[in-house]
């Protein structure tokens, strides 16, 4: 048996699966604690299959808007519509995915590196049957407030409420623990007033499925270099050039690459969806502004809870995150209207000036 020490996510994978030797993990993860178990006599599609038993970490701090009710429902709805998603099997009221065994494309070609041509098709693949998913033909729960759903099309309403959440939940909710620090850094509420002046005009386009985190460990790569997309948590319906800009920043593509995955999404949106593309030319440059403004709020905040006890005084760990978060801020500079970006230096002193006021900092885990 387990010891009593053990997590509940780890007691239900034991639980689940009848062999605590069987049981793999905790598997690297931000929003959930997971565990990968067998299940004798039960297979997915293609024959024998792990699967992963999870549940959400505790006192979690969410940067990302949810849309729908349940991943594992919305992961049903998408077999046979997406290429490679994993399978949902359900064992006594408890949804499991398929764990899907391979690399994550991060491990095969890591942050900046281009991605090798076959595996490139496929994600371009990927955001063409994402184009073809609308509202109407997805029949699953959404629990997101109907204010958060705009008109279809209505990208400057999608963006706005993007914004809102970026400003409401991550700004002001955190704002009584982390003030000094992001006075520090040169942010207050009118950086949102700037944020939303840079970002204004977007053109129409049609709405459909978004995944709204395609990263390089979100992709899996099987022994036969197919590409499996995971992770659906934060799957949206929305703005398609949206998908794009968050994947592209996410990315970090050489940019030669980055510039040819933008000519072939245009391409295959365009014949599932036309209209997917329209006023791509400035509207991608605005939207990356956003991603680049809103990863300011959360990085601040996740470096600094993760740094803690760490930034009590100066040293490597506390070098390189100041370096991180200054390259961070230039990057959003101009959607933020920033006169200025604190050096590393002076970003590290005032990590340092903060962990000394908040000792008891809470602690957060890595996101990968």
């Amino acid at each position: 048996m387990p010891p009593e020490s053990a997590s509940m996510a780890r007691l239900r994978a034991v639980e689940v699966s009848g062999d605590e030797s069987a049981v793999e993990g905790p598997l690297c993860g931000y929003h959930h604690e997971t565990y990968v178990i067998p299940l004798p006599g039960v297979t997915g599609a293609g024959g024998a299959a792990r699967w992963k038993c999870r549940e959400p970490r505790e006192n979690l701090l969410w940067f990302d808007r949810r849309c729908f009710a349940s991943e594992e429902q919305l992961l049903r709805s998408l077999q046979g519509r997406i290429a490679r998603v994993p399978d949902v099997f359900e064992v006594d009221g408890l949804a499991l995915q398929r764990f899907v065994e391979g690399q994550t494309l991060g491990a095969l070609h890591g942050a900046g590196q281009a991605v090798s041509r076959g595996l490139a098709r496929q994600i371009i693949e990927l955001f063409g049957e994402l184009a073809a998913v609308t509202s109407e033909t997805l029949p699953v729960h959404r629990r997101c407030h109907p204010v958060d759903r705009p008109a279809d099309g209505d990208t400057a309403g999608f963006l706005e409420r993007l914004i809102c959440f970026t400003e409401q939940r991550v700004y002001a909710r955190n704002l009584p623990e982390f003030e000094s620090l992001f006075a520090a850094l040169g942010l207050d509420g009118d950086s949102f007033k700037r944020l939303r002046k840079h970002v204004s005009g977007l053109r129409e386009r049609p709405f459909c499925l978004l995944h709204a985190d395609l990263h390089r460990e979100n992709f899996i790569v099987d022994v036969d270099r197919r590409l499996w997309t995971i992770d659906w948590e934060l799957a949206m319906v929305g703005d398609p050039l949206y998908d794009l800009a968050t994947h592209l920043h996410l990315m970090r593509y050489p940019l030669w690459q980055g510039r040819r995955v933008t000519e072939e999404w245009r391409r295959v949106v365009e014949a599932v969806r036309p209209g997917s593309s329209n006023g791509w030319q400035q509207d991608l440059r605005l939207l990356i502004g956003y991603k680049r403004a809103q990863s300011v709020f959360t990085d601040v905040i996740r470096e600094a809870l993760s740094m803690g006890q760490k930034a009590h005084s100066p040293g490597p760990g506390l070098v390189h995150t100041a370096a991180r978060l200054h390259r961070v801020l230039a990057d959003a500079a101009l959607p933020l209207g920033l006169e200025s970006v604190p050096g590393p230096t002076a970003i590290g002193t005032a990590l340092v000036r903060w962990s000394r006021t908040h000792a008891d900092a809470r602690q957060v885990p890595d996101r990968p």
